[in-house]
């Protein structure tokens, strides 16, 4: 399986700050989602897509790294890319924040399922979800 890696610049804005003049440790969580919402809207399966169907991404674990300060008006790229299927089920995600230079501010292991609201349980990602994550084959 081949996989895109998925490019997302941003600006660190004083909304993303703590009082410590850095951004807040739950803050990175909402900036690493709003890139993923970037790459699947970008790829078909967006919220209209997800409600209309029924069935959409869930985060079923995740473990992430704080490895540099970002600071305000920082322009940094989160990457997203797919790294494996942990089974059939489960996907694994990775994710990091760049700073302009390259540096890797933080890190973002997520394993992914895809929901169906009507059964209420995981299912087996079809082609377009993995598509929606930049696996190709």
């Amino acid at each position: 399986m081949e996989a895109t890696t998925f490019q997302y610049p941003i600006r660190i804005l004083e909304k993303h700050l703590d009082t410590f003049g850095h951004v807040n440790n739950a803050t990175y969580l909402e900036l690493y989602e709003e890139a993923r919402w970037d790459f699947i809207e970008a790829n078909g399966y967006g919220l209209k897509k997800i409600q209309s169907t029924g069935i959409g991404p869930v985060i079923l674990e995740l473990k992430l790294k704080f490895k540099r300060e970002l600071k305000n008006r920082e322009e940094i790229t989160i990457t997203s890319v797919f790294k494996e299927m942990k089974n059939q089920k489960v996907m694994v995600l990775y994710q990091q924040m760049l700073k302009s230079d390259g540096t890797v501010a933080s890190d973002l292991e997520l394993e992914v399922g895809v929901f169906d609201l009507k059964k209420r349980s995981l299912i087996t990602p079809d082609t377009g979800w993995l598509e929606s994550v930049g696996v190709s084959s």
